[in-house]
């Protein structure tokens, strides 16, 4: 789905460049979309093309706590022993 934003042309020449304002429009829109519980962190993370521990930093930069259920961090554990961590 391609969404298009008219800006007036004073305020956008302001704003960067198009590239620049696309990004922090779609971070924008994701982020409140996971706010209000329409993402989840998989799909922000597919939306913003960001790896997983990439996506831990934005959302940290951005006040959110990331859910990291211990069953997650157990597979990590492991994961780390089988590799002789």
């Amino acid at each position: 789905m391609t969404v298009q934003l008219d800006l007036p042309d004073d305020i956008a020449q302001g704003l960067g460049s198009v590239r620049e304002v696309s990004r922090r429009a779609l971070e924008s829109f994701g982020l409140e979309e996971f706010r209000a519980g329409r993402l989840s962190q998989a799909e922000l993370r597919r939306l913003l093309g960001l790896s997983r521990y990439e996506l831990d930093g934005f959302l940290k930069a951005h006040g959110e706590l990331v859910d990291y259920p211990i069953e997650e961090f157990e597979r990590q554990r492991q994961a780390l022993r089988q590799a002789g961590f």
